[in-house]
Formats: structure tokens, C-alpha cells, sequence
């Protein structure tokens, strides 16, 4: 059975991720949905839980959940609003123009630096969106990621190891270490996101921390995967 709330008390992302890991915490829900705009939460639950229940999971003050008394199909029903992929291309396509750029500059190309400097721009500029708020991208990355789920400080020190392969590659310190680190981290990442496509969750990625909404998908997976690919195809050449 699935019922719709209404929730006041969210003002970003971190929050929607916040309550929407508390409700499904929770024993009976087998599925929530937590929306920021309209501040709603689906909750799919295989007996009925009393509201005031939901309400002691999300803890008294900050967050208010009440039933809206509006059938949970007509909701559902509803055709998805579309979602811009338009922030996260756009950044891409500066890491990269200013990446090639640099390497114009230089008087040639050489694709294991072009690499180095395109992966120093995404750590750097990526982490610069997750420490903005970081209690709200430990909340959210900690509802997909297979390591933050259980132990939650990673979700901490994440935007941090991501800031510090940032410096590594701009640098050029230690190629190898660094490289590795990244096939590892990444890697981990790659498997949290791949889990949850597959289990068609509905999640907020974390990517960009909490100051721009976006879903969960594939576009998250493609990212994540060609991190893994340039650090694994310079370790491939260093070696080579």
C-alpha cells in the first residue's frame, strides 16, 4: 500500500535525503519517496504505520509529517517531471574546454596530462559543491553509497579525499598512488550507484552536494565510471 504526507520543514536536498533515510529505516516501509518541491513524501508500506510513528522517526522540531488524505494512485499516476541534466553537462564541458585549452597553451597534447588535468578540475570543482553543505551530502550520499550507508563519517570525509586527489593530479603527485586511490575510490562509488539502478531507487545524487537537484541515474553512473577508466588507462600507461 502506498500513502502520500505532506512534510514541512525541508529547505534543500540534504533534508529530503535526511528524512527520506529515516522513513526507510523504518520496519514495514519497504519504499519512500521524499520530494522537496512539493514537500511530500510516497511512502510504500506493507502494513499500515500510524503517523505518529513516522513522525518519531524523523524525531520532534525540525520536520513535521501529516497524512494529506489524497489517494496515493493519483499521485503516482502523475506523469514525472522532466529533469535537466543541463548544470552537470555544462560542467563537464568547461573541465574539459579548459583542460584542452591548457593543453594548447603548452604547444601539444599529451593525453595522459590532459587526463591528469581534466580529473584535478572535476576533484577540485566537485568537492567545492559537497563541502558547501556537507552535513546535507553526508546525509544524501549515505543513501546509495555502499560504504556511507554503514559507516556514516565517510559521508564526511568524502568531499575531503576528493579535494585532496584534486591537489594530487594538479600537481602531479606521486601519479601512480594517486591514480590507484582513484581506481579504488571510484570504483566503490561506481558499485553503490550501480546497485541502486538496478533496484530502481529513487535517490538524490550527491555529485554536486545539496545546491543542485538531481536524480539519481545513469548520467551518475557514466560519471563515475569514467573516473574509474582514466585513472585505470594512466595506470595502464605508466606501467606500459
Amino acid at each position: 500500500m502506498k500513502h502520500t504526507y505532506i512534510i514541512t520543514g525541508m529547505t534543500c536536498n540534504g533534508c529530503v535525503a535526511s528524512v527520506q533515510g529515516k522513513l526507510q529505516k523504518l520496519s514495514h516501509v519497504t519504499a519512500a519517496e521524499v520530494q522537496l518541491d512539493p514537500q511530500q513524501a510516497i511512502i510504500t508500506m506493507d502494513t499500515h504505520i500510524p503517523t505518529a510513528v513516522l513522525q518519531d522517526a524523523l524525531g520532534a522540531g525540525k520536520y513535521t509529517i501529516t497524512d494529506s488524505t489524497v489517494a496515493s494512485t493519483s499521485v503516482v499516476d502523475m506523469p514525472a517531471a522532466p529533469t535537466s541534466y543541463y548544470p552537470i553537462f555544462l560542467i563537464f564541458g568547461y573541465i574539459a574546454g579548459i583542460t584542452l585549452l591548457t593543453e594548447l597553451a603548452m604547444g601539444g597534447f599529451s593525453a595522459a596530462r590532459f587526463m591528469g588535468h581534466f580529473m584535478a578540475g572535476f576533484f577540485l570543482l566537485f568537492s567545492f559543491f559537497k563541502l558547501l553543505n556537507l552535513e546535507g551530502f553526508a546525509d544524501g550520499y549515505s543513501t546509495y553509497d555502499i560504504v556511507a550507508a554503514r559507516v556514516r563519517v565517510y559521508g564526511y570525509i568524502y568531499p575531503f579525499i576528493e579535494l585532496l586527489l584534486g591537489i594530487a593530479y594538479l600537481t602531479g603527485f606521486r601519479p601512480m598512488a594517486t591514480n590507484i586511490v582513484t581506481l579504488c575510490i571510484m570504483g566503490i562509488s561506481t558499485i553503490g550507484v550501480a546497485q541502486s539502478l538496478l533496484r530502481k531507487t529513487n535517490f538524490q545524487c550527491a555529485c554536486l552536494g545539496t545546491i543542485i537537484k538531481l536524480p539519481l541515474s545513469k548520467v551518475t553512473l557514466v560519471e563515475d565510471l569514467l573516473m574509474v577508466a582514466m585513472s585505470l588507462a594512466m595506470i595502464l600507461m605508466a606501467v606500459g
